[in-house]
Parts: C-alpha cells; structure tokens; sequence
C-alpha cells in the first residue's frame, strides 16, 4: 500500500463531527426496546444533542439508507470480537481513533485484566475526556488517553512512551477509522502492530472496499456520504483495491492472510512476528 500524492487533505478543526454523528446512531440504537435493538451503549446520548437525535437519524435514513444499520452491526461485531478477547487473556486494548468509543467503561471483563489505551487527535479527545469526568467523576485509572495525529510518523512513538508494553497480549482496534487515513498511514499502523505486539495478539478494523461496480447501489451513497464528511474536513482517504485484499499477505505484515471482500468489512487477523492461535474469522458487514 502506498501513499497516495493525491489523497485529499484534511481542513478539520475542533473534535470530530463524524465521531458524534456514530455515537448519535449508537445512542438512538440504544434507545430501542432491548428485543429490537442490535446494539447497546448507554453512555452514547452522553455525546450527542438527544434533543437533535430524531432529526439527525430521520436525514441520515432518507439520505444514506443502510448507514445507520450497518454502525450498528458493525457495533455489535466488535462488541463481540473485543469482549471475548477479554474473556480470553487480553491485556491491552488499543483503540486507534478512539472518537466517542465506550467499550472501556461498559465492558465488565476489562476490570482488573486490561489496559486500555484511547489514542485520538487532541481536540476530540479533550471533548472525551472532559465528558467521562464528568459521567464518572474522574477519568478511570485503568484507561491511557494518548492524544495523537494518526498521520504523524510519530504515534507509536507516542504510544510506546505512554506506557504500553510490546511484549503483551494487545488487541488494536480501528472502527470507522481506516477510510480517513492515508495509504500510508495505513502502512505505518500495521506494520507497527506487527513489530510491537505480544504472542496472540490481533488487529481489528473494516475498511471501504473498491467494488469495481459504477452501478452498485451503494455507489452513489458512499459518495454522497463521503462529500458530508469532506464538508466537515474529514474526507475519505482510503479504500481497499481488489488487488489488494487478494494480495494482503505481500504486506508482510500478516503471512499467510487474505481480506475478505465486501463494500465494508469488520475483520480480525492474528499479527505477524509473534503470532499464535487464532482469531475469530472475519465477518462480512455490507452496508445494503
């Protein structure tokens, strides 16, 4: 994967808009009775307007159909994949482009067992942080909030020095994160996942997939939504080329491995260098 000369260039200022438009549809998800809904995070309406949360979830449905079916699905997805890991001998969760994410302070297993690590840019993550202190009280002490620029050479760096431990047992999460990144951004993230994670450890991440198909339904809404989001100075600056989710193990980074297809996929692979066992099998989550 390489960089792109002509990936369009991120204008935002001030937190992430994307990041409280996926935690409203969270939020009005959780909102269903509990035989209907999908997924569940009760601290979501915390970051957003609930008096705006008709009103956004009434556009989002008739402008981009499927969008907020699929942030569900994939919410459960991950939920699920992250959950179990817990369950089964994690001890460090890193959330790339942590937005508005939840799971360190509603998943019981995490207690005493893991450490999570929040890395965002620093103004979204100041609107996060300030918002926990005051749902909780204080920010929770098993939590390492690292304020970073994805893009920057430097995250790991920046990680590394906040305390995590590349010897350890890590789960690397990116939700709705990889399509704002550069190709090399990308690149810098995985292969540093490969060098700095411990036995059995994993990433997981979906991806925007170029389907090849100029008359797919989902075309038009993936450009529509993808000018919204350019609007608010986040533009999509990565999709996965067919070539190379065929050709994912000529990375390096992951022998052996393959990406399935899928306009948008929610997918978990065992790391590189210090691999072993398994990884739950990736999941197709398209957004119809």
């Amino acid at each position: 994967m390489e960089q792109s000369e002509t990936a369009p260039k991120r204008t935002r200022s001030g937190p992430s808009k994307t990041a409280e438009r996926v935690a409203a549809f969270r939020a009005a998800e959780s909102l269903l009775p509990e035989d209907l809904r999908v997924c569940y995070d009760p601290y979501a309406i915390e970051f957003t307007d609930p008096d705006h949360l008709d009103e956004l979830t009434g556009y989002t449905d008739s402008h981009f159909p499927g969008l907020r079916n699929y942030v569900a699905a994939r919410a459960r997805h991950f939920d699920e994949v992250i959950t179990l890991a817990a369950k089964t001998g994690l001890e460090q969760l890193v959330i790339l482009g942590a937005g508005y994410d939840t799971r360190a302070y509603r998943i019981g297993e995490f207690k005493d067992r893991v450490r999570v690590f929040e890395l965002d840019h620093p103004d979204t993550q100041r609107v996060k942080k300030e918002k926990i202190a005051e749902i909780f009280g204080r920010l929770p002490e098993d939590v390492v909030y690292v304020p970073v620029d994805l893009e920057s050479p430097d995250f790991g760096r920046a990680l590394l020095e906040s305390g995590y431990s590349p010897e350890k047992k890590t789960l690397f999460v990116m939700e709705g994160v990889v399509l704002y990144l550069t190709p090399g951004a990308v690149d810098r993230i995985l292969s540093f996942v490969v060098d700095n994670s411990g036995k059995h450890s994993a990433v997981l991440f979906d991806y925007p997939a170029e389907t090849g198909d100029a008359d797919s339904p989902t075309t038009d809404i993936r450009e529509e939504l993808g000018k919204r989001t350019a609007r608010d100075g986040e533009p999509v600056r990565f999709t996965m080329p067919k070539e190379a989710r065929e050709n994912f193990s000529a990375h390096g980074a992951f022998p052996g491995s393959a990406l399935p297809p899928g306009a948008s996929t929610g997918v978990c692979i065992s790391t590189g260098r210090r691999r072993g066992g398994n990884c739950l099998p990736a999941r197709r989550l398209c957004m119809q």
